[in-house]
């Protein structure tokens, strides 16, 4: 294979080259589209094929072909990364480019847009709501019995449609209203997590882990005394403390040295507010690619629990249904191991013919915690995709 990247005059919107059948990864305008398959690669391979390309940088610094993809929740899952054809990019400095592989062709004039449509929907839950809140009370009881200090505890919703999802329209609709998010489109699999798993560039390495939720109301004042109360939360605050010392413990081993904000901050996004905290270190040599470090971290405490495996095992016992993807990582690589991969959050996995999708959500429970305050959070964090896919 080869590939050749050149610069790109005009901007265009990230979303609008991806549109319904692409591939997309963006951040607040930054990230990269993606348009036909060059190739599918098994993750752990992904970045011994990116290298073997042969590649013309006529840009410079610029990272040539990548591979995205997605990694299911279940550790040591398997995962197919997809090489797009042509793949559009934009970095932070302002620079765009062009990436094709052997030859192919991008229509960047196509300014297809979608068409309005009046669907009709239903919703149907995964598993009963009474299964979900026993379930809660079981991981509560757990933890109150010392065999893990959280689990997690999710449930399923499914949304059928009379009409076939528009997923450029869903793309759109999540970038006016979660545009700080992790936004991303792969094969079906959409969403807008607010969660960074773990990025690296070059010898750097960064990561923002979320544990602990409250609900936004649109009324400023209140939503900063539930940020307050949040912050004052033991419960919350014993949830968000097992994200963080096991993403900490995790990335040690991998670094000269890793700063981490004393504190947790209050991380907004449209329909919640969560608590985070950052964290930035410099890599030692040799450095590890972002698919070695998503693979030591994922499934994070914020998504399984702490103690991982004696969480995940409560979590197969008791939810009732497979997570999938959910729960997992997606993101991209490129040939020198850099990346960036989000929590798969937010997000809903859609049938092929487009007419189902299947969202989840769930919270973190520790002693505290109330089952029908965890029900309440669920459906709080479900109107993130539901108000992006379904339109009457």
């Amino acid at each position: 294979m080869r590939a050749i990247t050149i610069p790109l005059d005009v901007d265009h919107d990230l979303n609008d080259i991806a549109r319904g059948d692409g591939y997309l990864f963006v951040q607040e305008g930054i990230g990269f589209a993606g348009r036909g398959v060059a190739a599918r690669v098994p993750i752990d391979e992904a970045v011994d094929f990116l290298a073997g390309i042969e590649h013309e940088d006529r840009v410079g610094g610029t990272n040539g072909p990548i591979a995205l993809g997605a990694l299911p929740f279940l550790p040591g899952s398997s995962a197919e990364l997809v090489v797009p054809q042509v793949l559009v990019g934009k970095a932070v400095d302002g620079r765009r480019w062009v990436t094709s592989i052997d030859g192919a062709e991008l229509d960047l004039d196509d300014t297809s847009e979608p068409v309005p449509a009046a669907s009709s929907f239903s919703i149907s839950p995964g598993v009963e709501v009474a299964h979900y809140l026993a379930a809660v009370a079981a991981a509560r009881h757990a933890v109150r019995e010392g065999r893990m200090h959280k689990a997690v505890i999710a449930r399923p919703i499914d949304v059928t449609s009379e009409c076939p999802i528009d997923v450029h329209a869903v793309l759109r609709r999540l970038k006016a209203t979660f545009a700080t998010s992790h936004r991303f489109s792969i094969d079906g699999f959409i969403g807008a997590s607010p969660e960074l798993l773990v990025a690296v560039e070059g010898d750097v390495v960064s990561a923002h882990p979320l544990a602990g939720t409250t609900p936004t109301t649109g009324d400023p004042d209140n939503d900063a005394r539930l940020a307050a109360e949040l912050q004052a939360s033991p419960k919350n605050q014993i949830e968000h403390r097992a994200a963080i010392e096991m993403v900490r413990a995790t990335l040690l081993p991998y670094c000269s040295y890793l700063d981490w904000a004393p504190e947790p901050s209050i991380v907004k996004v449209a329909n919640v507010q969560h608590l985070g905290s950052r964290a930035e270190g410099m890599l030692s040599k040799p450095t590890p690619t972002v698919i070695e470090l998503v693979r030591a971290l994922q499934p994070t405490p914020a998504v399984g629990g702490y103690p991982r495996d004696a969480a995940i095992d409560l979590i197969l016992e008791v939810e009732g249904f497979e997570r999938g993807l959910y729960g997992g990582a997606v993101g991209w690589v490129d040939s020198n191991g850099d990346g960036r991969w989000a929590v798969s959050l937010r997000c809903a996995e859609l049938t092929q013919d487009r007419h189902s999708a299947r969202l989840v959500a769930g919270g973190g429970i520790v002693a505290e915690s109330d089952p029908l305050s965890e029900l309440a959070e669920t459906q709080a964090k479900f109107q993130a995709m539901l108000s992006a896919i379904i339109r009457p």
